[in-house]
């Protein structure tokens, strides 16, 4: 690969003898990986698969995914470059904190996040760009998350409205793209010498928003796929002598993971920032990260400001009605709590709990979609689908393997079970991938239009 002269000499600079290696590694196959989603049943997809797990993180693998695949299609596999898997489990957040990935699209990071979550607390998945953050929500959508709210702010709107509000950040930052390299050989064209300092000073200004939005106490993880040590580790030391209400926390790397840490360029060398993490593309099997943690020091005097409660959208009398009795004949045991509906013209969601009001901000996903009102009916969304199991609804039927191929061409199925007439959830591989509507020993197809394919 026909590597920029100037990255050639810059890195020889730094690496001296480990250069020959690194530069190496960009002619090597890339290496595909993938995440399984523990909200989903991965039972079927475990017994047939045979791939490899990664030396970190309890759901990551090697291998490639297939988009038209029943595991990719119901949410059970997210495609993620190896080495980008690290950058969730050093964050790792709990059930019930909030949480926010401040530059979240394509959804890599997010929905991995959103697997340590278990559905409970609120994250906010944030994408400046309207077309990436469209992608973002879908892919939000696909995975089955119930508890994400997706926005397209600028890092600054969003530290204006929510000052001190998460427990936990994490800042994926745009950069240079020196691990996308091998990847993407395109990203070349972008790079140029300087081009490592102008996106140090884009990040700056984003670190500024995120330490703004963080509460005393909480934790900031920062992470790019470029090897510049301006991006990188020069970062974080910009960081800490800025605010020095922050610290490294040690990042403990995995044994036989060949991941090492920081090394910040002074002059020519190199030298290690402990506690940070390197993954160089010619050690591990992926295209490289940099990874730190830091903790912002807690406080009591600090008065962060409360946000507005969530406004709860209004229905009607028979609206409520609708939405009421679709529950009430369709899933079992589900929390609708009508202090958290969310209404987008006739669309309603259930917002993540302790979730602020959202209506001064941009969003496209302010929870999990449960359906829309049409003529005196309610219809479930395909969203809500995604989000069910089997053990949550009324009825349920499971493709069958002729069957799935038609159900996802959008075809009217003859069903093998006898069903009351109404809504069911049509399963494949024990998880949610769309609605049906049963009337006279039939299925009638809801898989949407948009996402139909030919097998």
């Amino acid at each position: 690969m026909p590597l920029p002269e100037a990255f050639i000499q810059k890195y020889e600079n730094l690496l001296g003898a480990d250069a020959p290696a690194f530069f190496t590694s960009f002619n090597q196959p890339v290496q595909k990986g993938y995440r399984l989603n523990p909200l989903k049943d991965l039972t079927s997809f475990l017994s047939q698969s045979s791939d490899a797990k990664l030396p970190y993180g309890q759901w990551g693998y090697y291998g490639r995914v297939d988009g038209h695949s029943i595991a990719h299609v119901t949410g059970v596999q997210y495609s993620q470059e190896p080495s980008a898997q690290f950058v969730g489990e050093v964050l790792a957040p709990q059930p019930g904190e909030r949480v926010l990935d401040l530059a979240a699209a394509p959804g890599g990071k997010t929905t991995h996040l959103a697997a340590f979550m278990q559905g409970q607390g609120l994250l906010w998945a944030n994408e400046i760009f309207m077309n990436r953050a469209k992608i973002l929500s879908e892919n939000v959508e696909r995975l089955g998350l119930q508890n994400v709210v997706v926005s397209s702010q600028t890092p600054a709107e969003l530290a204006q409205k929510l000052p001190g509000y998460f427990d936990k950040i994490l800042l994926d930052a745009p950069c240079s793209g020196e691990g996308m390299f091998r990847k993407d050989p395109d990203a070349m064209q972008y790079w140029h010498d300087d081009y490592p300092l102008e996106c140090s000073l884009r990040q700056k200004e984003i670190l500024a928003s995120a330490v703004q939005m963080l509460r005393p106490g909480g934790t900031l993880v920062y992470s790019t796929c470029t090897f510049a040590p301006e991006e990188d580790e020069q970062m974080i030391a910009w960081l800490v002598a800025t605010y020095p209400e922050f610290r490294i926390d040690p990042i403990v790397k995995p044994a036989n993971s060949h991941i090492s840490d920081g090394q910040v360029a002074w002059g020519d060398n190199l030298a290690q920032l402990q506690g940070t993490a390197r993954l160089w593309p010619n050690l591990v099997q992926g295209e490289g990260h940099f990874v730190a943690r830091l903790v912002k020091e807690a406080d009591d005097n600090t008065k962060i400001p409360v946000p507005k409660a969530l406004k709860p959208a209004k229905l009607s009398t028979e609206e409520e009605g609708l939405l009421t009795d679709f529950c009430k004949q369709n899933l079992i045991d589900f929390d609708l709590n009508f202090g958290r509906l969310v209404r987008f013209g006739d669309r309603v969601f259930l917002a993540p709990v302790d979730c602020p009001d959202l209506k001064s901000f941009k969003i496209l996903r302010p929870g999990l979609a449960l359906g829309s009102f049409k003529k005196r009916r309610f219809e479930p969304d395909h969203a809500l689908a995604l989000a069910l199991s089997a053990q949550q609804v009324q009825q349920s039927y499971e493709l069958d393997e002729a069957e799935w191929p038609q159900y996802v061409h959008g075809d009217v199925l003859t069903s093998r079970t006898n069903f009351t007439k109404g809504w069911v959830l049509i399963l494949a591989q024990g998880n949610g991938l769309g609605w049906a509507k049963y009337v006279n020993g039939q299925l009638k197809n809801f898989y949407p239009k948009g996402l139909r394919f030919n097998v």
